[in-house]
């Protein structure tokens, strides 16, 4: 019998790891008002966007495309808080987001190590909380595996792939003619910081030598602000779980290696230049895929992944790493075309033989050649809301992620366009009472805010435009009672492609710190001000509320009202003179 204490808990979705996926997985299951229990094994959020590992989040290519929902919540809020892209404030974001839902019961640094099992079904999973020396069991009606590795699978016999599929499985091109066990290797990122005095550096005695004949296509530019030595790689020749501390090891010996020769070459002009930054934890980029109703291949990626149950976007390219990565002289990586955006199915986001199991990110049921394109954070971001969201359908309705699929992926969908998800060629349905409404601006119907589309697409701007000031008028047929209301607005998608942010980077966090760089802000695009007023039967306006210094592109206003109309006014934005809304729903 153990000597140690174990905590019990009792919750309606565990999500294990919190990362980007599972962070976004458990605030919406939360939010839709499922009790949530969210096991992560480090003491903070965000995983390969955290402090501790420093990768920067991308997302699809190409105008207009950029993720939204919870993601760019997250990412407004950063622009708010840390002008200055720093990591322990970034950090404290993401705690934040997560901490602040009172459905979610957090337990940090806790490794889960066990799973129950009644036949197909997990029933508890066990970890160990190192910090407290206690064991946490946590019960669940469904559980979301968004740890990355997939450590649920092991435990509760999920099917599951490792590796390289061959060429003739499902007919991909880029894949292997033989099948293998190989996948992307792993990184530990290196940052530096521009001083005003030169800096000497002495590198360990079991760093790596290099040279410049040793680094074709990775020799480092400290002068591109986006350069995070992503090419330092190891580990995909080598069991990318089980080999992970040897590998972490040799990792070290390249990064500080690395710096030696940037600073000690001769090749560059880094007088000045000082590590700031090394990361201990390596960042993984593959290792085990789940197998869930549907496998992702590399042509329905290549064919813009037109499923009738998209619940997620991509728009990565299908970036292949080298399993070699920095021990090989070849090419890092190869992209491989791939449409942006392209839709991925939910069918891809659940087991298909452990029957209340979720998972979202880097693990989902893909091809390793699809794969390379689903695995960028923006991405899985998504994903996680989507599996999140999937739960809260589930418990509705008393059934399984399958059953889900079978029978209410419409409302699925539906939720997440409410929630700002875009899913390519979908529409979102507004309610019943706006639809039967008269929407006018200037005297001017305004049918773009209920069309369905909360974002430009293609030559459509799909966007009521004014400027401060001007107003949008809903007129009832009868007086009717209103809960809430709900605008999207313009949080500049371009705003990274556009340099409006001073760095041609992203925005969140910085790779390497020269001596000024631009800071960053809320996009000039958005609402900060908006006043919302009822109109009577008499004609009469009333306020019901002004928002103040509002910072999300998804506004959703609780209101206790009957009216026969309501009137929007936008009164400023963060210093943009024209204003863009794209969706108004009234509930």
């Amino acid at each position: 019998m153990s000597k140690f204490r174990t905590v019990e808990h009792k919750c309606d979705l565990c999500v294990v790891g919190g990362g980007l996926a599972g962070m976004c997985a458990a605030v919406s299951a939360a939010r839709h008002g499922l009790k949530v229990v969210i096991m992560q094994d480090r003491p903070m959020f965000g995983g390969n966007a955290s402090s501790e590992i420093r990768m920067w989040v991308s997302g699809a290519h190409g105008d207009n495309n950029r993720e939204t929902g919870i993601i760019e919540e997250i990412a407004l809020e950063n622009m708010y808080r840390n002008p200055e892209r720093s990591y322990p404030i970034w950090d404290s974001v993401l705690f934040e987001i997560v901490k602040k839902e009172e459905n979610i019961t957090t337990i940090l640094n806790c490794s889960c190590l066990d799973a129950e099992m009644k036949c197909t079904e997990i029933v508890s999973i066990l970890g160990w909380q190192t910090t407290t020396q206690m064991y946490h069991k946590v019960y669940a009606k469904y559980f979301a595996d968004c740890s990355g590795d997939s450590v649920l699978a092991p435990l509760s016999d999920a099917e599951y792939r490792i590796g390289r599929e061959g060429r003739d499985e499902f007919g991909e091109s880029i894949a292997p003619i033989n099948p293998d066990k190989k996948t992307m290797g792993m990184s530990c990122l290196i940052q530096a910081r521009e001083t005003d005095y030169p800096v000497k550096y002495t590198p360990p005695k079991w760093a790596n030598k290099y040279t410049e004949e040793d680094l074709p296509y990775r020799l480092p530019n400290l002068k591109n602000p986006t350069e995070n030595f992503w090419y330092m790689e190891l580990g995909g020749e080598n069991d990318s779980i089980a080999d992970t501390e040897e590998i972490r090891d040799e990792l070290l010996k390249v990064a500080y290696g690395i710096w030696d020769f940037v600073k000690n070459s001769g090749k560059y002009e880094a007088d000045n230049w000082t590590l700031s930054f090394v990361g201990f934890l390596p960042g993984k980029r593959e290792s085990r895929r789940y197998v869930g109703d549907h496998i992702i291949t590399q042509n329905e990626v290549a064919d813009g992944g037109n499923f009738s149950d998209t619940v997620a976007f991509g728009g990565w390219t299908m970036d292949d790493h080298h399993p070699g990565g920095i021990s090989t002289t070849e090419k890092p990586n190869i992209f491989h075309p791939a449409p942006s955006p392209f839709g991925i199915p939910y069918r891809a986001l659940y087991s298909a033989n452990v029957v209340n199991l979720f998972f979202a990110g880097r693990n989902i049921s893909a091809t390793h050649a699809a794969m390379s394109a689903t695995r960028v954070m923006g991405t899985c971001a998504l994903l996680g809301q989507a599996v999140g969201t999937a739960a809260a359908v589930a418990k509705k309705y008393s059934t399984t992620p399958r059953g889900v699929s079978e029978l209410h992926i419409d409302e699925l969908k539906q939720m997440l366009m409410e929630d700002d998800c875009y899913l390519p060629k979908n529409k979102m349905q507004h309610s019943e009472l706006i639809m039967n409404a008269k929407l006018y601006s200037d005297g001017k119907y305004v049918e773009r805010l209920i069309n369905g589309h909360a974002r430009p697409i293609g030559d459509e701007e799909n966007a009521w435009v004014g400027k401060c000031g001007d107003t949008i008028t809903v007129s009832f047929d009868n007086p009717s009672y209103i809960e809430e209301i709900s605008l999207i607005l313009d949080s500049d998608l371009n705003r990274e492609n556009n340099g409006s942010n001073g760095f041609v980077q992203k925005a969140s966090t910085l790779c390497n710190t020269p001596k000024q760089f631009p800071l960053v802000h809320l996009p000039k695009t958005l609402v900060r001000d908006l006043l919302i007023e009822a109109i009577s039967e008499s004609g009469e306006a009333s306020e019901i509320m002004t928002v103040k210094d509002n910072k999300r592109r998804l506004l959703n206003l609780s209101v206790d009202t009957t009216c026969c109309g309501i009137r929007i006014t936008p009164l400023s934005t963060y210093g943009c003179k024209t204003v863009r809304i794209f969706s108004l729903n009234i509930k």
